[in-house]
């Protein structure tokens, strides 16, 4: 049985890693009391005790945790961003290559990939791999998520019953354009710009649609051409390509909430495409992503305990 930690146990991805892991006879739970959690001894004897540790801490916290494992066998499952674009980091989204599986499985350290960072890769990434898209194109991104991506303090504000009552229409933010996740999209695509990225927060709990749109003069290819290499990587049991996900000609933000799998799909015409990827931002998202993760790294079935 394997030992596992979750340091920042108390926040949104760490409570439903949590609940996740309560009822699996694989893993043992090592649990701090709420006295002791930021307890910098007590986390530091947790940390080495594990065979699996949960980072779901501020960047700073959890660059401060990894200082603190001393224990060689330790794998650690970083859910904040501080290592996402670290090359000795492995990036936990085995299913952009067999690469990417290969690393995951033989490293000691899993970068968690972002909510919205997922989608546009999962999107994004096969089409230059391919060859279908140039490293130097210009993109953009538009993505809708739930009020739980942004934790606890905006879960309060979107479940108060005197909210604002602007919070009843759809919000843009990320208006500097220096979204946190704009350094793991570029990176992890190999792109040489990063995208001009807008994200919407809307009012339901979660869930998650990204769309990335091109215009046909950008590929090096055709829409057929998209639809074969999403055909070709993502025909797994969490991944998978699908040839339509709208329900008469809408696509929900809410479709997989509360699931752990993601849908990539491809919309529009000839001309002006769209790529489309739905999930829920605390499943494939956050916390599934790092359940899966973990499930790889010990040796489990990779969607035990995942909700597909």
């Amino acid at each position: 049985m394997k030992k596992v930690f979750i340091d920042g146990s108390a926040g949104t991805t760490g409570l439903r890693i949590y609940e996740r892991l309560l009822c699996r006879d694989d893993v043992e739970l090592l649990v701090l009391s709420d006295e002791k959690r930021k307890d910098p001894a007590a986390r530091k004897e947790m940390l080495n005790k594990a065979d699996v540790a949960f980072l779901c801490l501020p960047d700073e916290a959890a660059k401060e945790s990894v200082a603190l494992v001393e224990n060689q066998n330790t794998v650690i499952i970083d859910a904040s961003t501080a290592h996402r674009t670290c090359p000795d980091w492995a990036y936990g989204f085995p299913e952009l290559s067999k690469a990417h599986e290969e690393k995951l499985l033989s490293s000691k350290r899993i970068a968690n990939p972002g909510c919205h960072a997922s989608g546009f890769i999962a999107l994004v990434y096969p089409l230059i791999e391919a060859g279908l898209l140039d490293k130097n194109e210009s993109l953009t991104c538009h993505s809708i998520t739930g009020y739980s991506g942004g934790g606890k303090k905006m879960i309060a504000d979107y479940e108060n019953e005197d909210r604002n009552e602007l919070l009843g229409a759809p919000r843009q933010y990320g208006l500097t354009q220096q979204h946190k996740h704009l350094k793991e999209m570029k990176a992890l695509t190999g792109l040489e710009n990063a995208p001009i990225f807008c994200p919407i927060v809307s009012d339901f709990y979660s869930g998650m649609t990204v769309t990335v749109p091109l215009f046909a003069s950008q590929l090096k290819g055709s829409v057929a051409d998209i639809k074969r290499v999403y055909t070709e990587k993502y025909n797994g049991e969490i991944v998978q390509y699908k040839e339509s996900v709208d329900e008469s000609g809408f696509v929900s933000g809410a479709a997989l909430s509360r699931k752990d799998g993601m849908v990539v799909t491809v919309a529009g015409n000839e001309e002006r495409i769209l790529l489309i990827a739905c999930y829920d931002n605390l499943g494939k998202g956050a916390s599934g992503a790092a359940i899966e993760c973990m499930n790889m790294v010990i040796g489990a079935e990779k969607t035990k305990g995942l909700e597909l």
